[in-house]
């Protein structure tokens, strides 16, 4: 018995830089599960489009969304897609989730944002944790699961600041707190990323959770974890001979 495949789906950037990487995290999760076979499709802007690929795969498929929140294109368009192959079953975001968090903390740490503990925190300015936004209510309650999983992880406040969508925005929490590190909550680089980095002003921005030098092991681990649990929730009789 074969594993379902395993489509990851990503929203798309014409950015070549974010593009690449998020094709080596793909490529990286396919190295680690040899007995699966792992595709790539985007919701917008590249090929092929998840909506027009689905329906051409034979047998059961986990869609994977590296998204990292709930929002339109997993509620809307993978639910949508999903609901049209009895054999296709969709897994949650990838956030909010530790391991991002782990990233999120090794990211300020090259940034040379040391994190605080104890009674310093409070006294500190806080992290901005920039998040892109949705319309979506779901979206909020997982931008701020994540906020609180990072001032866990780094002992020190976090303020969450919206890119599109919601308020506060970011130019907002930074006149706030004028001497707080902005944590970039993107996957890649892209449009959003760009927008952040023209409302920051030249202050210090970490680099997104794929930095497009090397696949961090945490996100790795995570889509695969994300697989596993969407896999189980499949009929044993979707399963492939």
């Amino acid at each position: 018995m074969s594993r379902p495949l395993l489509l990851a789906v990503s929203h798309g950037t014409s950015d070549a830089e974010g593009a690449r990487a998020i094709a080596d995290l793909v490529d990286a999760v396919a190295a680690a599960l040899p007995d699966v076979e792992v595709r790539s499709a985007f919701v917008d802007v590249q090929q092929p489009d998840a909506a027009d690929l689905l329906p051409t795969i034979e047998g059961p498929v986990v869609i994977v969304p590296l998204l990292l929140s709930r929002g339109f294109h997993v509620h809307h368009d993978l639910h949508g897609m999903a609901a049209k192959k009895p054999d296709a079953v969709v897994s949650d975001a990838m956030g909010p989730d530790p391991r991002l968090a782990e990233v999120l903390a090794d990211r300020l740490a090259a940034a040379g944002a040391a994190s605080a503990t104890s009674a310093d925190a409070a006294r500190l300015e806080p992290v901005i944790l920039a998040v892109a936004g949705s319309r979506d209510p779901a979206s909020v309650t997982d931008a701020e699961a994540m906020a609180s999983l990072l001032s866990l992880r780094l002992g020190a406040k976090v303020e969450l600041a919206y890119l599109a969508a919601r308020q506060p925005d970011l130019p907002s929490s930074i006149a706030a707190h004028p001497d707080a590190v902005v944590s970039t909550y993107l996957l890649a680089q892209g449009f959003f990323f760009d927008l952040t980095i023209r409302q920051t002003a030249g202050r210090s921005v970490t680099a997104p959770l794929l930095d497009g030098v090397t696949v961090p092991q945490p996100l790795i681990d995570l889509v695969i974890a994300r697989y596993d649990e969407a896999a189980a929730r499949l009929p044993a009789t979707a399963a492939r001979a």
